[in-house]
């Protein structure tokens, strides 16, 4: 990716700061008149007071001097202090912008790119994008007029010395341009270790408890330091490259001072020119070299950020598998609550699938096959069937994490994709097989459901999922913090605190995949009971392998290689003696392998 197109990408989201960026601008263009001003008047000091030897004449200029010294670090203050704000708030709005796209992509692409990546493309790389369109802007700018001041300067003390040394700056941008392919990769090689190590620290502290019990300590370190390795040769690698330009320029810098030098003083031997007129233009030149060695760093800090780019645009530029229909297409009532276009309706609870077919992306086969089903409000609907048939699947389509390739999922009699998003996903509540537990309060766990709860509906939410008695025990009861890997409550006590979020939410339909993970017969049995009590007026579709649940169904759906090969009811499928009667004698079976597990003497 060129420089050019990353900075045309990401220059948009500086709107609303340009006027700001327009006064920074300002300020440094301010700070480099008044240096380029207190350097003349060291020359009028030199001519006319030190060298003179005039303690009169030095009142005068030292006055100004001051005064300028004064204003320019007012003027200083000001656009460092504006630069440092205006740079934050485009990091912010950049990281905004990327973890909402984030939000809406499909769970697949979470499974493709390692979490630590992701967070190293989330600061690191962000960062280096405001480097590039924002205080990069700055830096070109203060650079820019720095050197134009100081070769006007230059010109006007002696416009023939100045030429000569003009002659030698194309040197400072052969040596960036040399140096700036090479250093572009090695700062995506960088930046890609970066987050190499992020996920490697994450999943080794995520997996401790694996880690421990499998003895797998020294395979973790290796892995990390195979990670660090990598990380180390990339950055060695950009930080040598990176000196050695520093270098570099600073003897090509040396070489063009020293000739300004030389013949400067050649030119006082032959009376045509004055030590102040010497000195100030030495100065100047001096002051013209930085400038113009801090474009061909920008230039080698703005290919880096490309790295930086690429990766980012990579999360920007990978598509929702879903979205919101036109809003010329979606009746106002089924928009979001907090729509004010009208008052928001609650859908009646009728689910309905079509049929549904669908496959993963890079799959090699379809997950769902010809798949059609009907819940009405009051149903308990279980689907089941072995690993593998396609049951979490349906869990994804309903609450419209992903759109079927053929067939339609509706709600009320409505497809999906014609209603909005926020709108379905109010009325459809998902309890997912992996227990999602945020970094908070039980209690805050629990009022995420719906915001705005009050601690009596919370409450009652736990009592209804058999969770409150456990939370009272403990020392600080809902007040008790907890996060996913919380030593505090066991793998069920979690379920049960998630299983109250979902039935907080009131929504007319529940979702819930695998709802009885972690959890022993009995408790699974408790969480049923009060689910029934809830099921009154609303639709319950629990996707399930423990048919401990089937008995309460009113109907049984069996999914075998994404397709429904039984329904009914469960005596009616008993009785057929097919896949499910074989799943149902299968977890009813005693333990016949316990004999042939038993060591002979």
């Amino acid at each position: 990716m060129s420089v050019r197109v990353a900075f045309r990408r990401f220059w948009p989201l500086t709107r609303g700061d340009r006027g700001w960026l327009l006064v920074i601008c300002a300020c440094v263009i301010l700070a480099a008149l008044a240096e380029t001003a207190s350097i003349l008047l060291f020359s009028s000091l030199t001519d006319d007071a030190l060298q003179q030897g005039s303690l009169s004449a030095f009142w005068g200029p030292a006055a100004k001097w001051l005064a300028l010294a004064v204003c320019g670090a007012v003027v200083g203050y000001l656009g460092n202090s504006l630069a440092a704000w205006t740079a934050e708030r485009f990091v912010m709005r950049l990281r905004a912008r990327v973890f909402a796209h984030v939000q809406t992509l499909p769970p697949h692409f979470f499974q493709r790119h390692r979490q630590g990546d992701l967070v190293e493309r989330l600061t690191g790389d962000v960062e280096a994008i405001e480097r590039m369109a924002v205080s990069g802007v700055v830096e070109t700018v203060a650079a820019l007029f720095s050197a134009l001041f100081y070769a006007a300067a230059a010109l006007w003390l002696r416009w023939d010395l100045a030429l000569v040394t003009f002659a030698l700056a194309p040197l400072f941008w052969l040596a960036a341009k040399r140096f700036s392919g090479r250093l572009k990769a090695v700062s995506r090689r960088e930046r890609e270790a970066d987050g190499a190590i992020t996920s490697v620290v994450e999943e080794s502290l995520g997996n401790v408890l694996l880690t421990q019990a499998y003895n797998r300590q020294a395979a973790e370190e290796k892995r990390l330091r195979r990670e660090a390795r990598r990380w180390m040769r990339a950055t060695v690698s950009s930080a040598r490259m990176n000196e050695l330009y520093e270098q570099l320029v600073e003897v090509i810098e040396t070489v063009c001072v020293l000739a300004v030098i030389g013949l400067g003083a050649w030119e006082i031997s032959e009376d045509r020119m004055t030590l102040g007129q010497l000195l100030a233009f030495a100065a100047f030149i001096g002051y013209l070299y930085p400038p113009i060695r801090s474009l061909g760093q920008l230039g080698l800090t703005v290919t880096a950020a490309t790295a930086g780019a690429e990766r980012l645009l990579e999360i920007l530029d990978s598509s929702p598998s879903v979205t919101d229909p036109a809003p010329s297409l979606t009746d106002p009532a089924m928009r979001h609550p907090s729509a004010a276009t009208a008052p928001y309706r609650r859908a009646h609870g009728v689910v309905e699938l079509r049929d549904v077919g669908f496959r993963y992306p890079d799959a090699d086969r379809d997950a769902l096959t010809g798949v059609s089903l009907t819940a009405a409000p009051g149903e308990l609907l279980v689907i089941t069937g072995p690993s593998g048939a396609g049951k979490s699947t349906v869990s994804q389509l309903l609450p419209r994490l992903y759109d079927p390739h053929s067939g339609s999922v509706r709600l009320d009699g409505a497809p999906l994709d014609t209603l909005s998003l926020a709108w379905v996903r109010e009325n459809i509540t998902l309890l997912p097989q992996r227990t999602l537990v945020l970094h908070d309060t039980i209690a805050g766990n629990i009022a995420c459901g719906r915001p705005g709860a009050t601690e009596e509906e919370v409450v009652r939410a736990a009592r209804a999922a058999d969770a409150h008695d456990f939370v009272m025990a403990l020392p600080d009861g809902y007040g008790t913090r907890i996060d996913p890997h919380t030593a505090r409550l066991s793998g069920g006590q979690l379920q049960r605190v998630a299983i109250a979020r979902a039935m907080l939410r009131d929504a007319p339909v529940l979702v819930l995949d695998e709802p009885t993970t972690g959890l022993d017969a009995l408790a699974a049995r408790r969480v049923i009971k009060p689910l029934r009590r809830l099921m009154e007026g609303r639709t319950t579709i629990v996707i399930t392998h423990d048919l401990g649940l089937a008995p309460d169904a009113d109907r049984i759906l069996v999914l075998d290689h994404g397709r429904v090969t039984e329904s009914g009811t469960h005596a009616q499928l008993l009785a057929r003696d097919g896949t499910y009667a074989r799943l149902r004698d299968s977890q009813h079976a005693p333990a016949p392998l316990a004999a042939t597990l038993t060591p002979h003497p």
